[in-house]
């Protein structure tokens, strides 16, 4: 091995040495802003490297320089190989993964991955009737992901949220009561209301947040795709999350039981009967509850629909007809039964009682909510509150130019007026209609150009 000596250079004049010394400043300074803008390395492997990267010896590494890279492309691999990679990712990153083909030597990796979508093409419909999803264009993806994908999150999060807040509130009413009957087997709803309240007064309104919400549209989701990062680090719905929702159901479940107790508990009818039976503080319960649920419902929606209007004041409704219903006199006299419940609606309706009780307790736990609401999107807003009030901005700027358009278009569309002028006289009518004025103009000489000596 050879090694050279290492001479200083030799500078004819002082002009030279700075103009070296500025050449190489400009060299590090082009080396440094080369570093910012690097943005991470890519991996390519072909089928016959990848054979040894998927070995038992060396796929660990394998696997970690590939998580160290932005995009790591495995070329002329088959379709065993393309299989062992996703279940390598899945097994080891706990990530979840998707993969995408349109091809028969896809349909291992397809299978393989927790979603698999195929592009129905020119090399027939395999990779299609195994995928989860089906797409025409490869280009579709971007809207299945950044749109749908998102908006799906979205609804399932607030889905399963909303369901742990109202059956924990339902069901601890039951643990309070037990602490007055010394945890006996008796109940605190009417047993009707208890096998009907997930079926009916309270599953269409979450049904419609879960199929039809959206937080912001389609194309806005296009143009922002940094909204997508918050499904990826479950941000909407994880074990913090589900702790607030429990607290939440706990808190909700105090209220609701034991403001109505406190409230009835020396109340009477108009007939000198007392609202204290199980009976009315039952019925009592269960109306604020119904109400309490679908309107928490109604502040988490953020796409309201006439679909949802009717979803969610159509349950209300429906609750207390059913209950007029159940417990009115008539059906009581019709099947002659010994319902505990018969009028039990009419007469706790017909208190001013109850409906000072109902609007204590929805302004007791509605108002927090509109106040943690209006803290965190003033002092701590998200991405997506963000890009919410980004869009109602531009909806807001575009109605004012339409309608700056509009007014201006009117202004420029002036009437055009026409009209016809009459006199007695007779005019030159006949003289510009006879062409005399056109054969005498065209008869006449014209002046020549030219002059002679």
């Amino acid at each position: 091995m050879k090694f050279h000596q290492y001479r200083k250079p030799y500078y004819q004049s002082h002009s030279e040495a700075q103009r070296l010394n500025g050449h190489a400043m400009t060299t590090i300074d082009t080396n440094q802003q080369d570093d910012e803008e690097f943005e991470g390395f890519g991996l390519l492997i072909t089928g016959q490297a990848l054979t040894f990267a998927l070995s038992e010896k060396f796929k660990m590494k394998f696997l970690e320089i590939g998580t160290m890279c932005k995009a790591v492309v495995c070329c002329r691999a088959t379709p065993l190989q393309k299989a062992q990679v996703v279940d390598l990712v899945m097994k080891n990153e706990r990530k979840i993964t998707l993969a995408i083909g349109d091809g028969a030597n896809d349909v291992s990796m397809i299978q393989k991955a927790h979603i698999g979508v195929g592009i129905s093409g020119q090399e027939g419909r395999q990779a299609v009737l195994a995928s989860d999803y089906s797409l025409g264009q490869f280009r579709f993806l971007e809207r299945l992901l950044l749109v749908h994908g998102r908006w799906s999150y979205l609804r399932i999060s607030k889905f399963l949220r909303y369901f742990f807040y109202k059956n924990i509130a339902f069901t601890l009413c039951h643990f309070w009561l037990g602490f007055f009957s010394g945890f006996s087997a008796q109940t605190l709803y009417d047993p009707f209301f208890i096998a009907t309240y997930n079926v009916f007064f309270t599953s269409l309104p979450v049904l419609v947040l879960g199929v039809f919400d959206q937080d912001i549209s389609a194309d806005h989701s296009l143009s922002k795709p940094h909204l997508y990062t918050p499904g990826q680090n479950d941000e909407f719905f994880n074990k913090k999350v589900f702790a607030e929702s429990v607290i939440h159901g706990i808190l909700t479940s105090c209220i609701i039981f034991f403001v109505p107790y406190l409230s009835i508990s020396n109340a009477t009818r108009s007939d000198g009967m007392t609202l204290a039976d199980l009976q009315s503080f039952g019925f009592t319960v269960a109306t604020i509850m119904v109400i309490i649920v679908n309107l928490e419902n109604a502040l988490e929606i953020w796409y309201w629909t006439s679909l949802y209007h009717f979803a969610l004041w159509a349950t209300i409704v429906t609750h207390f007809l059913f209950h007029f219903a159940l417990y009115s006199t008539i059906i009581g006299k019709i099947f002659k039964n010994n319902y505990k419940y018969i009028g039990v609606t009419q007469a706790v309706l017909s208190t001013s009682n109850f409906w000072f009780t109902l609007l204590l307790t929805c302004v007791i736990l509605l108002l927090p909510v509109f106040g943690r609401e209006f803290f965190r999107m003033r002092f701590m807003p998200t991405k997506i509150d963000r890009a919410r009030l980004n869009q109602k901005f531009r909806m807001e700027e575009k109605a004012a130019f339409v309608a700056h358009m509009q007014y201006k278009l009117r202004q420029r569309k002036r009437p055009i007026y026409s009209g016809y002028a009459y006199s007695q006289e007779e005019g030159w009518g006949r003289l510009i209609t006879s062409g005399l004025m056109q054969s005498k103009s065209s008869s006449s000489p014209r002046p020549s150009s030219q002059t002679t000596n």
